[in-house]
């Protein structure tokens, strides 16, 4: 690790599980609750029409099971929905849970999903744009005065959202961006920024995997550091990864080479990239404080799969 420091602000750690199905509902929330047993933040989910359940019931359930844990889409498809619908839909689970609602929104990146639906896949800037129009008008429909917009995607005439959210102006937002353009939008737009793979493909593969090492990230912090600042909003924002490579374990060096070897990279790269936390629970914590100072990292999401394994983790640091 460097010795630079990050522009942002050092925040509390926090952190968070993403889900996407169990066996029955009973398995799911029971999930839930094992989430806020452990200190976790948040439970969120994917937007996609695999294998995982629909987001806005499963977000519910797990809000109505518990009595702190958080939720949100990693990242809902601005696509898949019209901003008007999520909006209200968004702002009613805001209501229901005495607002522990999280917004992710992002311009849809995985080209099977709109195949298999039959929608069109425009290209990235088109999706993009009507993205930045539809975060527009969640944000919009969320004020308290009716609301219109005249856009190139969406138009909205002197419609006054209901209900209004608990959480004012409106719930967080979270954008999640690997290209410059959506990254500095999410500088500029966003509470919570969440650095992620370039996925310009339509697919995790090794692209996407290019574009998470260490120098990679360090280029991605850089773009919403000097958009924020322009901005204003450098104090502002938390600053999110979502890990992909993660292994609670005793025997570090071993599992790193394992990992290295399972998605295809040198050692370094895995050892190296905040998308891998791969050691001890005192090696990650380590690790986390870090990478936190260099990246400004605090709110750090998991897989399904290390929700009692890293529960030491969270333990040990959340809320510090």
């Amino acid at each position: 690790m460097s010795d630079a420091h990050s522009p942002f602000p050092i925040k509390p750690f926090r952190f968070g599980v993403q889900l996407r199905n169990a066996p029955d509902g009973v398995a799911w929330t029971e999930q839930a609750k094992r989430i806020e047993s452990h200190g976790y933040s948040t439970a969120t989910m994917p937007d996609h029409f695999d294998d995982q359940f629909a987001p806005m019931p499963a977000l519910q359930a797990m809000l109505s099971a518990t009595t702190t844990l958080r939720v949100g889409a990693l990242v809902f498809d601005n696509d898949y929905k019209h901003p008007l619908v999520l909006a209200k839909e968004l702002a009613t689970m805001d209501v229901l849970s005495n607002g522990r609602v999280e917004i992710g929104l992002g311009a849809g990146w995985m080209i099977a999903d709109y195949e298999q639906a039959g929608m069109q896949y425009d290209r990235a800037g088109v999706r993009i744009d009507r993205f930045v129009e539809g975060l527009a008008v969640i944000k919009g429909l969320m004020g308290q005065e009716p609301f219109s917009f005249d856009g190139d995607h969406y138009t909205i005439r002197e419609h006054n959202g209901f209900p209004k959210p608990v959480q004012a102006p409106h719930p967080p937002i979270i954008i999640g961006g690997g290209g410059p353009r959506v990254l500095d939008i999410a500088a500029r737009e966003a509470d919570i920024v969440g650095v992620n793979g370039t996925l310009h493909a339509g697919v995790i593969g090794p692209e996407a995997i290019a574009t998470m090492t260490r120098d990679a990230v360090i280029e991605k912090v850089g773009i919403v550091a000097d958009a924020a600042r322009a901005a204003g909003r450098l104090d502002h924002i938390e600053m999110n990864v979502r890990t992909f490579f993660v292994s609670v374990t005793d025997d570090r060096d071993a599992q790193t080479a394992a990992m290295a070897e399972m998605i295809g990279v040198d050692e370094q790269m895995v050892r190296e990239s905040p998308f891998a936390l791969i050691g001890s629970p005192e090696q990650i914590a380590d690790d986390l404080v870090a990478r936190r100072e260099e990246f400004g990292f605090s709110y750090v999401i998991v897989g399904a799969n290390e929700i009692d394994d890293f529960a030491p983790v969270v333990a040990r640091l959340a809320g510090t």
